[in-house]
Parts: structure tokens; C-alpha cells; sequence
């Protein structure tokens, strides 16, 4: 299949996505609980993925490279939503990356990272917008603008990487941005006692919350280590020709 119409798909799939799975709160109730496991898991898939996928696959493009020829409240929730916004471009730069290697294996994972990434995200946007008092259609447009900024940046990232012949940077500085993500934002967060709010890398937007630190618990560390070696496994079992 073209990789054009190929990131094309996957941009709207991941869109769609992320805007239903974030009208879940709107709908459902959530427990902090349960915010608190996707976000691990998606956090080990994150860390996973950098590991075992993009920088190796960004290694071995920067190496073909160079083999050829010379590489050339109202207000914040404002705040809130932009910062989201600008978080949720490198997620799709990184997917963008991932399609302009052409291989289907790096595709799949990093879109399942990504997707689970942007999930609790999504549920913790709405949900402090929700109690921020947004009435349901401003709500809705922030949704719209947080959904729509990584599919709108992994179709530019793509062309731009495609032209530039630079896939390999590309790749590894995704590499950078999942491994950020995962250690600086996600991981602190659910490792946090809160007494309000579900956690998730949005209060880092916010510096609203204090919080003390405490260890993962067994199951946490499980979902987090199933997590990380998932995409090893996916590897192993999605060979590209």
C-alpha cells in the first residue's frame, strides 16, 4: 500500500480514537484506578517501544544514510489545552516518523503506543474540563483541537521526512520524546498520592496539585513491565518482508 494513503489511515484512525475514547467521561465514571493502569501500561509500551523499536530502526536508517550520499479556570483551561496540544504533536511526529520507514512492523507498535499514550490523557482533559465548569460544547472543542493535533503533525512530519530523506533523525528523536514522556510526565504522575483529580501527565500543565511520592505496587509493576515487553513480542511476531 502507498505509505501516503497509509499515514493517511492511520492519522484518521488514531483521530477518531482519541476523540471517542475521550467522551468516555463525558458518558461514564472512571475510577482514578483504573486511569492509573492504562497509564502505566501505556508508559511501558512508550519506554518499550523507544527501546526495542525506534532507536534501533532510527540507527540502522542514519547508517544506510551515511553509506549513500552526505546527509543535509477559563484562561487555564486554555493553558491546559495547549499545553496538551503541543504535548500530542510529538506523539504524532513520532508516528509520522514511524510511517516514513516504510516498515510495518514500527508502524503498528508505535501507533498502539501512541493510541494508549493518548488515552487517559484524553479521559483526564475532559475531566478537568468537566470540573473546570466548560460547558459541554467548549468541551467538545477542546477535545477537537487535542484529537486533531497529532493526526494534523504525523501527515506533515511524513512529507517532510520523506523529502528530507530523513527518516533516521526523525526516528530517534521521537525515540527522545517517548522516553521523556514516559519518565518525566507519566511515570511521576500515577507514582503520586492525590487527593483529587485523576492522574495522569495533565497536572504537569496545571502545577496545580501537591503530592506525595510512593512506590509502584505489584501490579502496577507488572503492567508496566507487560507493558515494556510488548512491543518485543510484536516484533518477534509481526516480520517485515
Amino acid at each position: 500500500m502507498d505509505e501516503g494513503l497509509i499515514i493517511t489511515f492511520i492519522s484518521v484512525a488514531m483521530f477518531v480514537g482519541c476523540f471517542v475514547l475521550g467522551f468516555i467521561p463525558l458518558l461514564f465514571g472512571l475510577s482514578e484506578r483504573s486511569l492509573q493502569f492504562v497509564s502505566i501500561l501505556g508508559a511501558g509500551l512508550l519506554c518499550g517501544t523507544a527501546l526495542a523499536i525506534t532507536i534501533p530502526e532510527g540507527v540502522g536508517l542514519l547508517e544506510e544514510s551515511w553509506r549513500g550520499e552526505p546527509w543535509e479556570l477559563y484562561t487555564l483551561s486554555w493553558m491546559t489545552t495547549l499545553g496538551l496540544v503541543i504535548h500530542a504533536a510529538a506523539d504524532g511526529f513520532a508516528l509520522g516518523a514511524a510511517v516514513a520507514t516504510g516498515q510495518v512492523t514500527v508502524q503498528v507498535i508505535v501507533f498502539f503506543a501512541v493510541i494508549l499514550h493518548k488515552a487517559p490523557t484524553a479521559f483526564a482533559l475532559v475531566t478537568f474540563l468537566m470540573h473546570a465548569g466548560l460547558e459541554r460544547k467548549y468541551i467538545q472543542g477542546h477535545l477537537l483541537a487535542f484529537s486533531a493535533a497529532s493526526p494534523i503533525v504525523a501527515i506533515t512530519t511524513y512529507f517532510i521526512l520523506h523529502a528530507l530523506s530523513s527518516t533516521g533523525m526523525g526516528m530517534l528523536f521521537s525515540a527522545g520524546t517517548f522516553l521523556y514522556v514516559a519518565t518525566v510526565h507519566v511515570l511521576p504522575e500515577v507514582s503520586s498520592s492525590r487527593t483529587s483529580r485523576p492522574s495522569s501527565d495533565l497536572q504537569q500543565h496545571t502545577g496545580a496539585e501537591t503530592h506525595q511520592q510512593r512506590y509502584l505496587g505489584l501490579l502496577e509493576s507488572l503492567t508496566l513491565i507487560l507493558g515494556v515487553g510488548l512491543p518485543m513480542v510484536l516484533s518477534l511476531g509481526l516480520r517485515d518482508d
